[in-house]
């Protein structure tokens, strides 16, 4: 009497279909009818579905991750080309300054219409405006021992930092500009040229709109063009 055959499921390594599939993929061609009659778990309801209808679904769901990733970077490029745009603009506005005090006042409008940024001090040393036949105009301070102190403090050793800016901070560092009533923002950075030339600060009453977590690359790059044109447009001594 013959016995009955055996269950292929416990005679047969799925590893080893698998591997002998994957190095014969013309298995199936001639045998279509066989495709049709494969069911595999449906992906996303209970039951099964086709080989073929599985397969649909899996190219339609990596259509769609592609298209979403198409999108995301256009989305970049469109926001990197708005960057720039927005960058030139700025700096292009900087270089027509025909003095200190045109500058910062470029600088501030600059900021507060493309960026954002509603406030800007820009503090330099005495010796950087004796020669000016004027006090420096808002957004330009002249930096004494107490602002600088205080904006040492706040950049800790950096170059460039976003950070929190209190309500008496802003009052102490941003004079020309009416102080919120909670705390807000900023980006400071160190105005050097061979030397120290003071600090940019550019801050905003929204305590998010200069995270901890940001990048400095555009702060440091607008803070050194600012000292390059600073040292250029100041007066020369007699």
């Amino acid at each position: 009497m013959t016995g009955a055959a055996p269950d292929p499921r416990k005679t047969l390594d799925p590893d080893r279909v698998a591997q002998w599939l994957a190095c014969h993929p013309d298995f199936f061609v001639g045998r279509e009818g066989l495709l049709q009659q494969l069911k595999v778990p449906h992906p996303e309801a209970r039951g099964a579905t086709s080989l073929l209808e599985r397969l649909v679904h899996d190219l339609r769901s990596r259509a769609e991750q592609a298209e979403w990733r198409l999108e995301q970077l256009l989305e970049s490029a469109r926001h990197n080309e708005g960057q720039y745009r927005r960058t030139r603009d700025l700096v292009l506005a900087l270089l027509e300054a025909e003095d200190n005090d045109a500058l910062g006042q470029a600088l501030a409008t600059q900021m507060s219409e493309h960026f954002h940024t509603p406030a800007v001090a820009l503090w330099c040393p005495a010796s950087l405006t004796d020669d000016e036949p004027r006090p420096p105009q808002a957004p330009r301070q002249v930096l004494d021992d107490h602002a600088g102190q205080r904006l040492s403090a706040l950049l800790d050793g950096r170059p460039s930092r976003c950070t929190r800016l209190t309500p008496t901070d802003w009052k102490r560092l941003l004079p020309h500009v009416p102080a919120p009533a909670k705390a807000g923002s900023c980006a400071l950075s160190r105005l050097t040229l061979g030397e120290p030339l003071g600090y940019l600060v550019l801050a905003s009453p929204d305590p998010d709109h200069f995270r901890a977590s940001m990048d400095t690359l555009f702060t440091e790059y607008v803070a050194e063009v600012v000292s390059r044109l600073l040292v250029r447009l100041a007066p020369s001594s007699p």
